[in-house]
């Protein structure tokens, strides 16, 4: 067996081109020396590429990133701003193996395995990223998702190497996200992949979703007291849009129990629908009733048809005249507030009222 570990890009090609026997490729050999290890690929030539800076480097490029393939995941974890504008393509890239593993799997060699349980694969296809390949006839550009054209087959031609990977710029309200499903867990290979990489317009439909799933799946922590009067007038205060006034009042011992962070964002959905449809002003008002304190918000617009009074809180159901909301805000605030306990409904025409149970110190 020979072994050449090249300097340039095109040493490396012209070597793999030249082999008359099977050659392969080292980038991180994680897959490589167990295959040969137990027989199962015997080459006649080994090209390591580490030696070659362009696939060492991680650099920003044309507002987008360039990862080399033989970076490795260890690299790319300890990489600050990458991990912030690419986290799932980082978390992928650091399922590969265990740290040690980590510590040598590369983003080139997981790709060019071929194997169908590669974990940064599906986040560097959700991630829309092309590989550069290089070979005899010069280089050019291919989609991830089209190198891999079935289990260890690949449509790289004879002596041509996946040289880097290059990510899109990142438009405003963007992130990405990467998860498998394992028999074991941790360090077994995937038996699903999936990567995800989304955009939000400006009505945040997306984020919205995300936090109804959550409402639904994790339970909330009722185990602090909540003063939801100093809560409201946080909450009118920085929820108030351009033209439009907000009133607040508060009595005094409107305490309930339960989750601060979400019983705010039950208080900002129900603002931002109020403030939505107002003319011109928004009343919020908390106080006590018997064993109960209710947050209501009223807005002086035109108010919600009798027909769709319920129908309001069913999810990506809207008014006719909303255009901005998600259609999920309102039923993320009934399910916060059955969560805790109570309820939100809509009393009159444009009044929503939430009622919680009253904190009542031992």
């Amino acid at each position: 067996m020979r072994y050449e570990a090249p300097e340039t890009v095109e040493r490396a090609t012209a070597l793999l081109a030249e082999s008359a026997g099977e050659a392969r490729v080292l980038a991180g050999g994680t897959d490589l020396l167990v295959q040969m290890r137990a027989d199962v690929v015997e080459p006649a030539l080994i090209v390591d590429i580490k030696r070659i800076a362009e696939t060492r480097a991680i650099t920003e490029d044309r507002g987008g990133w360039r990862i080399g393939a033989a970076v490795t995941g260890a690299e790319l974890k300890e990489h600050p701003r990458l991990q912030q504008v690419w986290p799932g393509v980082v978390e992928a890239a650091n399922l590969i193996g265990s740290t040690q593993v980590q510590g040598r799997a590369t983003l080139g060699g997981n790709l060019c395995n071929g194997s169908p349980a590669a974990d940064s694969v599906p986040a560097l296809i959700a991630a829309g990223a092309v590989a550069t390949l290089a070979g005899p006839q010069g280089r050019r550009e291919l989609p991830v998702e089209d190198v891999m054209l079935g289990p260890r087959r690949l449509a790289l031609g004879k002596g041509e190497i996946v040289v880097s990977f290059r990510l899109p710029p990142r438009p405003p309200r963007s992130s990405d996200a990467y998860l498998r499903f394992i028999p074991r867990t941790e360090m077994d290979i995937a038996v699903v992949g999936v990567g995800v990489s989304l955009t939000v317009d400006a009505s945040g439909t997306i984020s919205d979703l995300l936090a109804l799933v959550r409402e639904e799946r994790v339970a909330p922590k009722l185990s602090e007291p909540v003063d939801l009067g100093a809560l409201a007038r946080s909450a009118a205060d920085g929820t108030r849009h351009d033209g439009i006034a907000h009133d607040v009042y508060a009595g005094e011992g409107c305490w309930v129990e339960g989750d601060e962070r979400r019983l705010r964002r039950l208080a900002e959905n129900l603002l931002d629908n109020a403030d939505r449809h107002a003319r011109a002003r928004v009343t919020v008002r908390v106080a006590r009733e018997g064993g109960r304190v209710a947050l209501s918000v009223e807005d002086d617009g035109p108010g919600v048809p009798a027909a769709m009074r319920e129908r309001i809180f069913e999810r990506f159901v809207r008014a006719d005249d909303d255009e901005r909301g998600s259609g999920l805000g309102l039923a993320i605030c009934r399910e916060i507030a059955r969560a805790h306990g109570g309820d939100v409904v809509l009393e009159d025409r444009s009044r929503f009222v939430a009622r919680l149970p009253v904190f009542e110190a031992t």
